[in-house]
């Protein structure tokens, strides 16, 4: 479905703002690749993209590979943008690039709909999800492509149903230049975990689409020229359990139809490992990573928090449960929680030591808006948006232990031979229970060719000229004695973005909460 009966034609450019660089970006790991320059592609505005009327050129930059220049706005009618909180500077440098040259430019996405006050600038707030209001926008364009003398405010009313949304403009996108591709089947969570803003911004019933739509998306993404791995970003990978079961099997049979290509990954809660059924047809859909909101091994601080479906099994039973069906866990910590004490950094420590989860995102606590935990930290005066700090929270336990600990369990966590020390319980425990397919059409020249241009730079940059090249060389020895030449790159491709980002960390060259917008060297624009 696209907006139709729109006679006249407007060029509409797309631009999706840099990421600040943090934890989950793996922006170390690029050089070390064939051609990445960015992580995903953005869903939500390459949904828009498709949506505009047919008659409508479009073209899409993503300002982590290249940067929008005069060419670009001059060709345009109209600017589209649409990010998340931690873009906030680069989207109101977006706008006042195209307003240079006098270009209406409107503001989609999770940012604006959470607070719209946060963009002044901009002349169309589009506020909520695709709907009503876009087509409002585009019949606003193409009625008159001027700059409206004030801000005009649209906000959804009746959305589209995701059964109903055309697939995103993957075309538009440079596909090869993204670590992951990416692609969303439902939208929403039922939980309501009291730091999260998905359940307001998104609502707690999660909507769907069908799996014949993520069958003619994955054919899409293989068509413009994804490679490795595919990231399901929905909100909770089983929000709807019912409907995760409905889909597995048409992922199982596309993987066989393709020959098995791709590996999948997405982000579930943690109940999911009581869920041997879905569990089974994720390891035959060749689903190898799942990530898992874990937090804090602490049960007190997971009742605090809302979060108490992390405690339906005991979390280093369900942690066990998933390596056994081949999945790796990725978690999620946080670190300023009300209920933490001077030793949390070491208890969280001697967690990841038990886990052994190689890759944790470890933030500080932040308050997002439209989240109880915001509502709740407002009415205790315990908000500080000042911008010098790394959280708009102010902790129980003193701001500078805090942020100490952060930099202190990042330093320790992600040491190069304790980190790699992980990776090879994981080669020994996990990866062998993954289905083990190898197929004619895995082994084409062109993977042959990028297998091969990763393990010269690995080998170079991290062998040579790395100083952890001797934790380096006993791991990877291990992995080439046993051909064991895919967890060689899988493992130091990750790794060696965690040792780098870990230590600019641990130096305060990096903000201790990925949902921070303090400014740092990230703001660069790209070049």
């Amino acid at each position: 479905m696209r907006a139709e009966g729109i006679a006249t034609a407007r060029r509409i450019l797309c631009v999706f703002p840099r990421y600040t660089p943090s934890f989950g970006t793996f922006e170390y790991a690029y050089p070390l690749t064939e051609s990445a320059k960015a992580f995903m592609p953005p869903q939500g505005i390459l949904l828009i993209a498709a949506y505009m009327p047919a008659n409508w050129p479009v073209r899409f930059i993503d300002e982590n590979i290249r940067q929008a220049g005069k060419e670009d706005f001059e060709w345009a009618d109209a600017v589209f943008v649409s990010g998340m909180h931690i873009q906030r500077q680069q989207m109101n440098d977006i706008c006042r690039r195209a307003h240079a040259f006098d270009l209406p430019v409107a503001l989609g996405g999770p940012s604006v709909s959470a607070c719209p006050d946060y963009y002044p600038s901009f002349d169309y707030l589009h506020v909520g999800e695709l709907g009503d209001a876009t087509d409002e926008l585009i019949a606003r364009l193409a009625r008159d492509c001027s700059r409206p003398d004030r801000q005009v405010v649209l906000k959804t009313g009746d959305r589209v149903p995701m059964t109903e949304f055309p697939i995103p403009a993957y075309e538009l996108a440079d596909i090869k230049h993204y670590f992951l591709g990416s692609i969303q089947y439902s939208s929403g969570c039922p939980y309501q975990c009291e730091f999260c803003d998905i359940p307001g911004l998104y609502g707690r019933n999660p909507r769907l689409k069908t799996p014949q739509q993520i069958v003619a998306e994955l054919d899409k993404l293989l068509e413009c020229g994804v490679v490795g791995s595919v990231y399901f970003v929905d909100d909770n990978f089983i929000g709807n359990r019912k409907a995760a079961l409905d889909l597995l099997p048409h992922l199982i049979e596309w993987q066989k139809r393709t020959g098995y290509v791709l590996r999948l990954s997405c982000e579930a809660t943690l109940n999911i490992a009581k869920r041997p059924e879905i569990l089974s047809q994720m390891r035959e859909a060749l689903f190898e990573t799942i990530f898992c909101g874990i937090e804090t091994p602490d049960p007190a601080a997971l009742k605090a928090m809302k979060k108490d479906h992390n405690m339906m099994v005991p979390i280093m039973e369900a942690i066990r449960t998933l390596n056994n069906y081949g999945m790796e866990v990725v978690s999620g910590i946080i670190l300023g929680l009300d209920t933490d004490k001077p030793e949390t950094g070491e208890h969280l420590l001697h967690f990841i030591e038990a886990s052994q989860i190689p890759l944790l995102t470890i933030n500080l606590l932040q308050a997002l808006p439209k989240t109880p935990l915001w509502d709740r930290l407002a009415k205790e005066g315990r908000l500080n948006e000042a911008e010098d700090r790394d959280s708009n929270v102010e902790f129980h336990l003193p701001y500078d232990h805090v942020v100490g600990s952060w930099r202190d369990c990042m330093s320790r966590a992600y040491e190069p031979a304790t980190l790699l020390q992980r990776y090879e319980y994981q080669i020994r425990e996990t990866y062998p229970k993954r289905l083990n397919m190898r197929t004619p059409q895995q082994a084409t020249w062109p993977n042959i060719r990028m297998g091969l241009i990763m393990l010269r730079n690995i080998f170079w940059k991290v062998g040579v000229l790395g100083d952890y090249k001797w934790q380096f060389w006993k791991f990877a020895i291990r992995r080439l004695a046993r051909g064991q030449i895919e967890y060689l790159i899988g493992s130091i491709l990750v790794a060696h973005h965690l040792i780098m980002y870990a230590r600019d960390a641990s130096r305060g060259k990096q903000n201790a909460s990925n949902y921070s917008i303090r400014l740092r060297e990230a703001s660069v624009p790209a070049e």
